[in-house]
């Protein structure tokens, strides 16, 4: 009794071969055919034996440079091309639904409220047809193990396997409420003996900012720290203490009046923001889309 399995592998040509002899079949010309699907002459020349011999007919009749389809072949060709053409439809239709899906983004908390969302009107309205999923994530990740599309990532251009886009740099200045500012002035020394604020994941940042002012500093006393920067923002302007912050973060808080710059020397360094996402998602139509319009948005801001 034949095996089934087998039986079925033995119906179902190379596609290889069956791509190269409908190109050959459509120019009449083995070489034109090859330009078509990527190969030599000699390789279609191949391709096209393999599938005689898988056949076990004769499929073109060589005439010179030029090549005729048999009787055989006339038939073949004849048969196989709406089975052929309904492959690449659905292999279309597969794509545009993986392309017209939505993308996921993980992004820096503070960086999505504060940088992203107030954009996100203007993606709608350029890219209607563009659906941007966010989620907020602090923390590197595997992307072969999630489901994001790309993330945000703050540091250097260090996170493994990903390509970076660096989309700007950023200066944090002091800030505070008005009534600290008036307590402790703008003199970086003074500020030694004021509550200072942390962000968890930045802890040497008020040493890094008092060395450039030029202010030893001895062991600071612990302070409160908060995980993220609107936290941090909204306990300095509650009064707690003085922070560090972005001000391209806390720009509503400035224009108010809720809080203001402590001094104008910023905090800078090589660390960036940065676009990064796994290679291949390069080759998404609707992640290209989102990626352009990201880099025009950051193009244009100051850090």
């Amino acid at each position: 009794m034949s095996d089934p399995i087998n039986v079925a592998r033995r119906l179902l040509p190379p596609m290889a071969a069956l791509h190269s002899f409908a190109a050959a079949a459509r120019h009449g010309h083995f070489s034109r055919a090859g330009a078509e699907v990527g190969l030599t002459q000699s390789a279609v020349s191949r391709q096209i034996a393999v599938l005689e011999n898988w056949l076990g007919v004769q499929l073109f009749e060589r005439k010179g440079r030029r090549v005729e389809l048999t009787a055989d072949g006339s038939a073949y060709m004849e048969a196989i091309t709406p089975a052929l053409q309904r492959i690449r439809g659905a292999t279309a239709q597969m794509i545009d639904r993986t392309e017209r899906g939505a993308i996921t983004i993980a992004t820096l908390p503070s960086f999505g409220m504060r940088w992203l969302a107030p954009r996100l009107p203007g993606l709608t309205s350029d890219r209607p047809e563009l659906v941007v999923n966010f989620a907020a994530r602090s923390d590197r990740f595997d992307f072969a193990t999630e489901t994001f599309d790309a993330a945000i990532h703050f540091g250097l251009p260090d996170w493994p396997g990903v390509c970076h886009d660096k989309l700007f740099s950023e200066s944090a200045f002091p800030v505070s409420s008005p009534g600290l500012q008036d307590m402790f002035g703008s003199d970086a020394a003074a500020l030694l003996r004021a509550p200072l604020l942390h962000l968890t994941t930045r802890p040497l940042a008020w040493h890094r900012w008092f060395a450039t002012a030029g202010v030893d500093t001895p062991p600071l006393a612990p302070e409160p720290s908060f995980e993220h920067f609107l936290m941090l923002a909204q306990a300095a302007a509650a009064g707690v203490g003085i922070a560090l912050v972005p001000t391209f973060l806390i720009e509503p808080e400035l224009k108010s009046g809720a809080l203001v710059r402590v001094s104008d020397l910023a905090l800078t360094g090589q660390e960036a923001y940065y676009l990064v996402y796994p290679p291949e998602k390069a080759a998404n139509r609707r992640f290209r889309d989102f990626r352009d319009w990201l880099l025009d948005e950051a193009a244009g801001q100051q850090s």
